[in-house]
């Protein structure tokens, strides 16, 4: 497994938006090929970051145009631009 962790920083005003925004996106980010597990946490003042499971390196790199795409989508809202980065997975365990 490979996860993709992107740091971003959203407007604090246009939280409520984007989540807004994110729900109805899932359906899209949940059928890139290979996605496993999508979470995004945020605090208040806007700083969050996405971790996305995939099943191998090959897809998450495969997905990145995609998720580029899906980025753009929330230009207005993000006071800086994400920065990802790719890890392989050594464990994976939870509750």
């Amino acid at each position: 497994m490979h996860v993709r962790v992107t740091k971003y920083k959203m407007k604090p005003e246009a939280i409520e938006e984007a989540t807004a925004m994110l729900e109805k996106m899932k359906g899209q980010i949940m059928a890139l090929p290979g996605m496993k597990q999508f979470i995004n946490s945020i605090n208040a003042d806007g700083s969050g970051c996405v971790i996305a499971v995939n099943e191998s390196r090959e897809q998450a790199t495969a997905n990145e145009p995609a998720s580029k795409g899906i980025w753009a989508l929330y230009s207005d809202h993000l006071a800086v631009e994400p920065e990802t980065q790719g890890f392989d997975v050594v464990v994976n365990w939870s509750n």
